[in-house]
């Protein structure tokens, strides 16, 4: 096995992959710089950004350290059931385009915080402009840092700091560019992200063959299908230890759907890629991020699935544990370290084209959220264009600052991967989405309806958590609606699957903002509606097709797969 230091092969393709897109950046800044920087176009790449660049730049902001470690690592668990957050995401996608980006566009909306200002009104959104600032720098943009930092450290043998350093570093120079060199530079880090991905799936897949007297990936995959059938279930069963977090068909028809709404629809880091385009633009964009989509379980799960392979046949037997205990998200590390050189520099690039690709969407988003909507509303209403791109920039320097400074301290590795970040994103979540969805498609909704589902959305996820502890849940054991779980104490509990706790909260979330909407419509309140038209989700007959083709996989994977 390769130790856990590149050599002058890996750093020679790292230093490739580093010139190519700070160079490419470089020339998309000076190709498109206007006499003037504007704002819109420093923030949302007005204009500029073609089909291709949203799509790639979408896939590229979402797929991250905790991809790559937690969902591979949860590849080694629980199986290929994981990938249904990346089939469900590429089906949710064209939602997105066919329903959410028209009202977007049509009403002229830039940010989140002006969506909520402009249907509900300031007081909503200045409390949700905090909110998501306070989330992207504290919670996200630490832990994709931390997190794509120990990776890359586990893989050089260089310290944790420096690549803590190294890499928001690197994020800032391409975000400084604003939107355009983030959207294009992105093209490049997804095609480098998506080669080194295949590069250690081809070698994982390949090890298995030779373990068992072949050799190739496709000889691999089918003796991981053999050896570990039962990571070959997308829909899993309530006897299934990991029930809990996939409960059964909740992924295809529940709580999933909210998961994957809220982020791709009411995300001011993901929807700012297609903000700035046409609608037939954005939506061929979404399409095609929805093809990425699908494509990267074979990336981000698969190699945990060969890991498992592997180590139930005597591989990686100290590599995986820590302390003696299996560490699942050490999965794919240790697959990185049996690279040949070259391809470990290519996978290093990979790595890190993701994260990077992912700080500098998420520092972006922080900054046009905080110049736009917090330093242009309320601190200095009458900065012009110059001043407030200079804010953003000092807004990403100060936000990558901070989170260098703080990640450290946070334990974000002690945390867990992927699935944590998932279940405690889902405190909000369901909040957040009914206010949006409602907002969108219901004229009536209130202010104060909003807020209710703001505080009272997060209230119920909080009281449903912990309503396990003083309330036995067992009637809903047979409607699949709760699991017994072992306690650290020793104790068995009847918990509620955080996915169904998200639709609980989703449902009660959207009664009470129905009925307090109700009774303010008949006090004579008269809430700000959104300009929609039917027309608007009219689709062209290419976006059509692409969107039935997608869906066809999808259908076909969940039959295959079942």
């Amino acid at each position: 096995m390769n130790s856990n230091v590149l050599d002058i092969k890996d750093y020679i393709v790292f230093l490739v992959y580093f010139v190519i897109v700070a160079a490419y950046g470089v020339y998309i800044y000076y190709r498109k710089k206007s006499k003037a920087e504007d704002s819109k176009d420093y923030f949302l790449a007005e204009g500029s950004l073609t089909w291709w660049a949203i799509g790639a730049s979408l896939i590229a902001s979402n797929i991250s350290a905790e991809q790559f470690i937690g969902m591979s690592g949860n590849g080694f668990t629980m199986g290929l059931a994981i990938a249904t957050y990346e089939w469900m995401a590429a089906a949710t996608l064209i939602v997105v385009a066919v329903f959410f980006i028209p009202v977007y566009l049509k009403n002229k909306i830039y940010t989140m915080p002006q969506f909520l200002h402009q249907r509900y009104n300031g007081t909503v959104a200045m409390i949700m402009a905090v909110f998501w600032l306070l989330l992207y720098v504290i919670v996200n943009l630490t832990s994709i840092l931390f997190l794509g930092a120990l990776a890359i450290s586990s893989i050089s043998g260089i310290s944790l700091t420096a690549c803590m350093i190294f890499l928001a570093v690197f994020a800032v120079i391409i975000t400084l560019g604003g939107m355009k060199v983030i959207g294009f530079t992105d093209v490049i880090q997804v095609f480098f992200l998506i080669l080194g991905g295949l590069a250690t799936t081809y070698l994982a897949l390949d090890l298995v063959a030779k373990h068992f007297g072949t050799e190739g990936a496709v000889e691999g995959f089918k003796y991981i299908t053999k050896q570990a059938d039962s990571h070959f279930h997308m829909i899993l069963k309530q006897d299934n230890p990991h029930y809990i977090s996939l409960p059964g068909l909740t992924v295809l028809f529940g709580g999933m759907w909210i998961v994957n709404l809220n982020y791709w629809g009411c995300n001011q880091y993901i929807t700012q890629r297609a903000l700035g385009a046409d609608l037939k633009t954005a939506r061929r964009g979404i399409l095609f991020a929805a093809f990425l989509k699908i494509l990267m379980p074979v990336i981000v799960v698969l190699p945990g699935i060969a890991a498992y392979v592997l180590f139930q046949n005597g591989y990686f037997q100290k590599e995986m544990m820590v302390n003696g205990e299996l560490v699942q998200d050490k999965a794919y590390p240790v697959l990185l370290n049996l690279l040949p050189s070259g391809l470990k520099g290519l996978s290093f690039a990979a790595l890190t084209a993701a994260v990077v690709a992912s700080l500098a969407g998420k520092a972006n988003s922080i900054a046009t959220i905080f110049t736009l909507d917090i330093y242009k509303k309320r601190i200095n209403p009458d900065a012009d264009e110059k001043k407030q791109v200079w804010i953003g920039r000092a807004t990403i320097i100060l936000s990558m600052l901070l989170a260098v400074l703080i990640a450290p301290f946070l334990g974000i590795d002690k945390k867990g991967g992927f699935e944590f970040i998932q279940e405690y994103t889902g405190f909000v979540s369901p909040g957040i989405f009914a206010m949006f969805i409602l907002g969108f498609f219901w004229k009536k909704t209130t202010s104060n309806a909003a807020l209710f589902a703001t505080i009272g959305g997060f209230a119920l996820s909080v009281f449903f958590k912990i309503l396990p502890q003083f309330a036995n849940l067992s009637f809903l054991s047979p409607m699949g609606f709760a699991k017994q779980v072992l306690q650290k104490d020793g104790s068995l509990v009847y918990e509620i699957p955080f996915l169904d706790r998200m639709g609980f909260v989703f449902l009660f979330a959207v009664i009470g903002m129905y009925i307090i909407s109700i009774l303010e419509n008949k006090r004579g309140v008269v809430p700000n509606g959104l300009e929609v038209d039917t027309k608007m989700f009219r689709t062209d007959s290419k976006f059509a097709v692409g969107a039935l083709l997608i869906m066809g996989i999808i259908v076909a994977l969940y039959t295959v797969y079942w």
